[in-house]
């Protein structure tokens, strides 16, 4: 897992959009608001880890991972810690600068996320973990889309660029927009569409995060129980469609 593409929006608003490919049989609960270390997150639960691909805190901040670093890696056995419990921890740090250089990375699997805050203005960075060094940078204010360096190659990773650079060229990019490139970029494409199917592995689910002026709020569509969740940072309510 996974694909993500962050669309920073007038007035540091900004939507993200993640699809997350995992095994059929691995479970996630849908969005629900939870304390962790003393704080409010809401994240969608991945049931075997306990951990989280992407959430947002009331410290104004998001977090999405994806599996994988630059390139696809050689798995261990075994890690120290899930790749999730990271997510959670960088959403209830204090300042996330500092979290991110003490952080103890070591035998946690490779990973990238994306992180967003809000505080004073709008802030994106991406940080890379490789099992060897901390990549951590500020991110320019302007579309991108990743894709899990360990479902994808890197061929397949610049078709999907491709795909998302013709659709900014086509389209206005806003929440709705950006959702249906989620949902019908490279259709029919089993192996690497942006809903792709590989028997073993699929895409179970969208979640999208739209910060709207003041209201956040996170849409997160279940693809086999056709069920979408929109829960806001005060509220949470469930349609069925």
């Amino acid at each position: 897992m996974c694909t993500v593409t962050l669309v920073p929006l007038r007035k540091n608003d900004f939507v993200l959009i993640s699809n997350r490919d995992e095994a059929p049989s691995r479970v996630s609960l849908p969005p629900e608001f939870d304390t962790y270390k003393g704080e409010e997150v809401l994240f969608p639960k991945d049931v075997q880890s306990g951990g989280t691909w992407i959430g947002v805190s009331k410290r104004k901040r998001l977090i999405c991972l994806l599996n994988g670093g630059f390139e696809i890696h050689q798995r261990k056995p075994e890690y120290r810690q899930s790749r999730g419990i990271v997510v959670k921890d960088l959403l209830t740090c204090d300042v996330l600068e500092e979290a991110v250089k003490t952080y103890n990375f070591k035998d946690i699997e490779p990973f990238t996320i994306i992180l967003v805050e809000w505080i004073k203005g709008l802030k994106c960075y991406e940080l890379v973990w490789d099992e060897k060094e901390v990549h951590f940078k500020t991110l320019p204010n302007e579309p991108q889309i990743w894709s899990s360096s360990t479902l994808y190659t890197k061929k397949m990773r610049d078709e999907r660029r491709y795909w998302f650079s013709n659709f900014k060229a086509q389209n206005e990019l806003n929440p709705e927009t950006l959702l249906k490139f989620h949902q019908e970029a490279g259709a029919g494409n089993q192996d690497y569409g942006v809903i792709m199917d590989r028997g073993f592995v699929k895409t179970t689910s969208i979640t999208r995060v739209e910060k709207n002026h003041e209201e956040v709020s996170m849409r997160y569509f279940n693809l086999d129980s056709k069920k979408e969740h929109h829960t806001f940072l005060e509220e949470v309510k469930t349609v069925h469609e």
